[in-house]
């Protein structure tokens, strides 16, 4: 049981003795329906309704790549605020985007996890990864793929990450960035681009209206909710496995015991019904990873990714 001195706003829950906050202020880097919105948002829906957490104020701040609201939070430097984020602060801290790294702020915990896909119009004559593969090396510039990040960014590195894993020169990948995920979608289904590098909870929903086939899922092991889909190790990528990450990380100076409060908070949702709903429903996967094991993740992938962008070219 969590003391509830660790900070101002903890009370304890008489009747089921777990850790219970009367409210979290969640700062979002980018804008409303976005990957971090959508996992803010329905981390809230979870803590609320299950009575984790009494009341939660969302602040969506976009700009900088997601520098602006890094800033803001060191700044601001307020114990009742959580910054929601994912896999990019890691890509664009070694890009120089911002200034800041992860080291700079107080990592919470992981929360969920989204591995990458390579999907392909339901339409197309791309049947399966082994296709793809062959025609990348045949003829690399006929094929687009498409990403809802700028050259360099994560959909980028998916798609070189398969492409080296499959033996072929990840420099040939010929990435077409959109603004958005939903803007890559839209030039995917158009016949701009015939691939697309998204994350699974991006593209379950027009994968079950038949849209979009997914050709492989970058993950260990095949998923429980998806169990048709292979993974691209075994279609002809062996060892490629891309997790994106989502969590929170709160700011630099906050004590211990209030990050131990926030931990403990978000380790009790994962037993309660309203989050196991949520995530099915999202297409997300648990990875739950606090404090320090947090940090480490954050370390260890900071160094696969920039072997990987040293190899495109990008550092």
């Amino acid at each position: 049981m969590l003391a509830a001195a660790a900070t101002p706003n903890l009370a304890l829950g008489a009747e089921t003795d777990r850790p219970k906050l009367a409210s979290i202020h969640v700062l979002i880097p980018g804008s409303a329906g976005g990957g971090w919105d959508r996992t803010a948002r329905g981390t809230g829906q979870a803590l609320t309704q299950s009575g984790l957490v009494g009341t939660i104020r969302y602040e969506n701040l976009s700009g900088g790549g997601g520098g602006k609201a890094i800033a803001h939070l060191i700044e601001l430097a307020s114990a009742e605020m959580l910054m929601v984020n994912s896999t990019p602060i890691v890509i664009r801290s070694l890009q120089a985007i911002f200034p800041q790294s992860f080291r700079d702020l107080t990592p919470i915990a992981s929360v969920i996890g989204d591995y990458s896909v390579i999907a392909v119009r339901q339409t197309s004559d791309i049947n399966d990864l082994e296709t793809l593969i062959a025609r990348q090396r045949a003829q690399p510039r006929s094929i687009a793929f498409a990403g809802g990040s700028v050259s360099g960014g994560m959909d980028h590195l998916v798609a070189a990450l398969v492409m080296r894993a499959a033996g072929t020169d990840p420099r040939s990948v010929k990435y077409i960035p959109y603004d958005t995920g939903g803007k890559a979608m839209a030039g995917l289904l158009s016949g701009e681009t015939q691939v697309l590098t998204s994350g699974y909870s991006e593209v379950i929903d027009l994968v079950r209206q038949d849209w979009v086939r997914i050709l492989c899922i970058a993950a260990e092991n095949r998923l429980q909710g998806s169990p048709d889909t292979p993974t691209c190790s075994e279609s002809g990528a062996p060892g490629a496995v891309f997790l994106n990450w989502r969590g929170f990380f709160a700011a630099p100076d906050i004590s211990q015991d209030q990050a131990l409060v926030y931990q403990g908070v978000l380790a009790a949702m994962y037993a309660t019904p309203e989050w196991k709903a949520i995530r099915d429903r999202s297409g997300w996967v648990d990875a739950f990873a606090p404090g320090a094991e947090f940090s480490a993740l954050l370390a260890s992938q900071e160094i696969a990714l920039a072997s990987l962008m040293k190899t495109l070219g990008l550092l």
